[in-house]
């Protein structure tokens, strides 16, 4: 491609546009392996530098990317097609850290860590907290919707997103928030990579931190004992602050480079706990009792705070001890159940050596994200090429054991072909429809995230998906014949939440969903559940409660479909792994997955929130359950069905381009 005239972007930002060889190049690649040259890159200092930047870019035709700090893992920054890169690193300021609200409001240049320290004092904190804390920005962990060693008990980047202010392709500067009505435009955003639009404010949620808490070493013979320990704390419902584990390579390169007192064994686990007095007492005797019997041949609490911190200092430090064993460090990012770790754990091994590539693995073992991260010299290109078969056969397995590509990092240029491990054609091709509503130049940070016309990943393309119940396949059915006909029809519940003109008639043919009404599946283990929509919320949780297993959503009349569909309370997003659900030509798409962390492909299921069923007919939902009893709220407001906004409108035509479903979402008030 040639290369562009910038002139005017030149005059247009002054002082803030470079295309100097050397600041190309330093622009070219991100932590990954992927090198592409750019245009020009603009430095940004404000809102309105990027949406003049993003403005010039639309009129002009040109690609853009959006960059934070370059820790991208998965080549998520590197300018494929050329074009601009757009710097908000610049763009770093803490707005407001209002304790009194739980939010904190940022730009996204601001880096992790300090919005850490600016909270700290106030005995608050930030719950994401990726292992590049220090350095990444929050901008791109939105983009990436990024976790960290907490995610266990405290969730994802998502999670904490209160709203958002976003450069839109088209140049257009967008506010977008949870308390919208309609679709959850923002959630969709959030994990997009830069494809959707570019952020440029951030209201988090920040929370409390808690009175006390206990950091525990636990060594182990083996990486299988300590996976298995791993799940046995998890299935007897106790719920750690963080469970971190380490092999004996990352174990032996931590204490050469930066010991940490880390006894010598083949795995070591690190769980924190939190809570206070005779509770944190309870959790720490539990833990310590699983340990033993999972075989741990050290188990010792840190003694004071120093030694706490010197634990966790040597953890953070594992990828640069590792960069010390060779010029190069593959770190991989799948996600598993977490009763398949200690399968996951055995299979990464096996790849590494029938491949004669050295692999370390570290994990966030408490919600099953894997990290092997494998050394080898990118000048020895056969050596290249075995590790990048390594990383993908270990991807792979991942995905065999009912796992994810991504738990974190992303998918970005280096994973885009193993997304048809995940999903089928007709997701993928949902997928790209819904770029093409909000990009339809295909400007944002192009070639990222969904794989080419005709580009697969090596093997099978995805597991076979399990076949519909009798009441799904008759609906899917219907609405194929309907679609077929053009024949616009209303799908609904329980009826107790439409206006009542509309529950006793509808426009078009009326289908009820309201035999959907199975547990489909009901994994104790793992903590997570897969439910027909159709079912009230008041079966769920008498099938599931008597046994210790809640489910995130408060008591509320009708089904769990219509509850997600209508979202009458914010919160009804915490707990959503994943959906499956029917199209208004009568394709399914399967989204998400069961694991608690997956980053892989755009986050429909909470996009339908709000939606009305307007966009898709929700057919099942996997949900985290959690061994506590969650705090509720006992009334919820009566929803109304929404009028749908501009970029709302753009995405009804990507999943319904003939309006046939639900036509009255949007008429009614």
């Amino acid at each position: 491609m040639p290369v562009r005239d910038v002139s005017s972007l030149k005059r247009l930002l002054p002082g803030r546009v470079f295309d100097a060889e050397a600041d190309l190049l330093a622009y070219s690649y991100d932590a990954a392996l992927e090198r592409a040259r750019p245009d020009a890159v603009v430095i940004a200092r404000t809102a309105e530098d990027v949406r003049k930047a993003v403005q010039w870019c639309a009129e002009s035709r040109s690609p853009f990317v959006a960059r934070g700090a370059g820790t991208n893992l998965s080549g998520g920054c590197v300018p494929l097609r050329g074009g601009v890169v757009i710097s908000t690193a610049r763009l770093d300021r803490i707005l407001a850290a209002d304790t009194q609200r739980g939010v904190a409001v940022v730009e996204p240049g601001v880096v992790n860590l300090n919005l850490q320290k600016r909270l700290e004092p106030a005995g608050w904190f930030y719950a994401p907290d990726p292992a590049s804390h220090k350095i990444c920005t929050l901008g791109g962990n939105l983009g990436e919707n990024a976790g960290g060693p907490r995610c266990l008990k405290y969730g994802v980047t998502t999670h904490y997103v209160k709203a958002l202010e976003v450069v839109m392709p088209d140049g257009a500067l967008e506010s977008f928030s949870i308390e919208d009505e309609g679709p959850e435009i923002l959630s969709l955003l959030v994990g997009s990579e830069g494809t959707l639009g570019i952020v440029t404010k951030a209201w988090l949620g920040i929370v409390p931190s808690p009175p006390e808490i206990v950091t525990v070493l636990a060594a182990f013979k083996s990486v299988e004992e300590a996976a298995a320990c791993v799940a046995a704390v998890i299935a007897a419902g106790v719920l750690p602050r963080v469970i971190e584990a380490m092999d004996r390579l990352s174990v032996d390169a931590i204490e050469a480079y930066a010991p940490a007192g880390y006894p010598r064994a083949e795995a070591i686990l690190l769980i924190e706990l939190e809570g206070e007095g005779k509770s944190l007492e309870l959790q720490l005797d539990e833990v310590s009792s699983l340990c033993r019997r999972h075989g741990a041949i050290e188990c010792r609490s840190a003694r004071d705070l120093a030694e706490r911190e010197r634990l966790w200092e040597g953890r953070r430090s594992a990828s640069a001890a590792l960069a010390r064993l060779a010029p190069n460090v593959l770190v991989e990012d799948g996600v598993v159940p977490r009763s398949r770790l200690p399968a996951a754990a055995r299979r990464v091994r096996e790849i590494a050596q029938a491949h004669g590539t050295p692999a370390a693995l570290l994990s966030h073992a408490g919600d099953g994200n894997l990290h092997p991260q494998i050394i080898f010299d990118e000048r020895d290109r056969e050596q290249t090429s075995r590790v990048k078969r390594a990383g993908l056969e270990m991807l792979r397995s991942c995905v065999e054991l009912g796992g994810s590509v991504s738990g974190e990092h992303g998918i970005g240029v280096e994973k885009r072909a193993a997304m048809t491990w995940l999903f089928s054609d007709e997701t993928i091709s949902l997928f790209r429809r819904l770029k093409a509503a909000l990009d339809p130049e295909g400007l944002a940070n192009p070639d990222k995230v969904l794989p080419l016309p005709g580009e697969r990943a090596p093997g099978e393309t995805r597991p076979k998906a399990r076949p519909p119940t009798d009441a799904a396949a008759a609906l899917i059915e219907a609405v194929r014949q309907r679609a077929k006909d053009r024949r616009p029809f209303s799908v609904f519940g329980a009826r107790t939440k439409v206006p009542e003109q509309i529950a006793a008639a509808g426009k078009g043919s009326a289908l009820i969903t309201r035999a959907l009404s199975k547990v489909v599946e009901f994994d104790r283990e793992d903590y997570v559940a897969t439910v027909e929509a159709g079912i009230s919320l008041g079966e769920l949780k008498s099938k599931l409660e008597p046994e210790g297993f809640f489910v995130p959503l408060p008591m509320s009349a009708g089904t769990v479909g219509g509850m997600l569909a209508a979202k009458p309370w914010p919160g009804v997003r915490e707990g959503i792994l994943g959906m499956r659900v029917l199209l208004a030509d009568g394709s399914v798409a399967d989204l998400g997955g069961k694991v608690v962390k997956n980053a892989a492909g755009y986050d429909v299921p909470r996009l339908l929130l709000g939606s009305w069923g307007a966009l898709a007919v929700i057919l099942e939902v996997t949900l985290r359950l959690s061994p506590i009893r969650p705090a509720l709220p006992s009334e919820l407001p009566k929803p109304r069905p929404p009028r749908f906004g501009t970029w709302q409108a753009r995405l009804k035509k990507a999943f319904d381009p003939h309006g046939l479903l639900n036509p009255w979402v949007g008429e009614l008030r």
